[in-house]
């Protein structure tokens, strides 16, 4: 089973936020995602880009292919309280204090989510041939059932899931700017996702995924 999300198929979100979100669940069974399309404005997620691709420091790790240390396909950073360290793919992490607007933008997901967060990796896609390969948000400090909350500022890139064991079940997403995709529950228990590369022209992209390291 395939499924394309397209931003225009969602319904209003009733909560207080001046511009309504509007939400779709994406996935319902062995986990759930809902799709906020419009979380955040056109000129907030513009401010957001343009202000995060010029203070963070950002960085390109290296990993590990066969024998092989190789940088990754992206720019990350990582911030958070203090002592919250997170590793995947044998990358150690190691928080930067937070900043205002980083406090901000957490402060507003946190409302919506009812979720605390302590920490944040950002992403920079600086074109199509970024990308992060499937994986699942399940190392052992993120605990049983981990809250990932996604939002995405620039360029509209398209993000998949595919269930782990029913191969057939997939789901496509066209993250454009402002938008927030919430995973929680089994999620990362079930799904995989990734930022497939695109051969078609695409500018910039930032993703932060807002998570609680125990």
């Amino acid at each position: 089973m395939y499924e394309q999300i397209s931003l225009l198929d969602t319904q209003p979100y009733n909560n207080n936020f001046e511009n309504k979100p509007t939400q779709k669940v994406v996935v319902r069974t062995d986990g759930e995602v809902i799709l906020y399309s419009n979380f955040f404005s056109r000129q907030e997620s513009d401010h957001f880009f343009h202000n995060l691709y010029s203070s963070v420091e950002w960085k390109q790790d290296k990993i590990q292919i066969f024998g092989k240390n190789m940088p990754l396909p992206r720019l990350t950073a990582w911030y958070g309280d203090e002592g919250k360290s997170y590793t995947y793919s044998g990358i150690e992490q190691h928080p930067e204090p937070w900043t205002p607007l980083l406090k901000s933008i957490k402060s507003k997901i946190e409302e919506l989510s009812e979720v605390s967060f302590n920490s944040v990796l950002l992403n920079l896609y600086r074109d199509g041939k970024d990308s992060v390969s499937w994986h699942s948000d399940d190392e052992p400090e993120l605990g049983k059932n981990p809250i990932i909350a996604s939002v995405s500022f620039g360029a509209t890139r398209r993000f998949s899931l595919k269930h782990k064991i029913s191969k057939s079940r997939k789901v496509d997403i066209d993250l454009a700017k402002g938008s927030f995709l919430l995973m929680k529950g089994e999620t990362q228990h079930f799904w995989q996702h990734q930022i497939a590369k695109t051969s078609k022209p695409v500018q910039a992209r930032i993703n932060l995924t807002f998570r609680k390291i125990y």
